[in-house]
């Protein structure tokens, strides 16, 4: 296993903060990981309230959102990975909301 990999595998969140339009990450190593709130539409849409809302689990690995349903892992962020939800499901929870 190369170093990058083994770098991005062992990324853990120390503090999170979120802003009207970025996910903000503080790693434990000391590095900040700073991405468009667009990316996550479920976050996106959020209220502030519900944005502020979360947990930092699996010793710093994961990061959920319970009235969201949303997970995010560092290791993801890492990478630059969008979310990969279906725009069908993206609507679907939406309507939800409005109930």
């Amino acid at each position: 296993m190369n170093s990058l990999v083994n770098e991005i595998q062992q990324a853990r969140a120390q503090f999170v903060s979120v802003s009207e339009d970025s996910l903000i990450v503080d790693l434990t190593d000391g590095r900040t990981i700073i991405v468009p709130l667009v990316w996550y539409p479920r976050l996106w849409y959020a209220n502030p309230e519900e944005r502020q809302k979360f947990e930092i689990l699996g010793d710093g690995e994961y990061i959920h959102w319970p009235d969201l349903d949303e997970d995010l892992s560092v290791s993801g962020l890492l990478l630059g990975r969008r979310s990969g939800e279906s725009s069908d499901s993206l609507k679907k929870w939406l309507e939800e909301r409005k109930k």
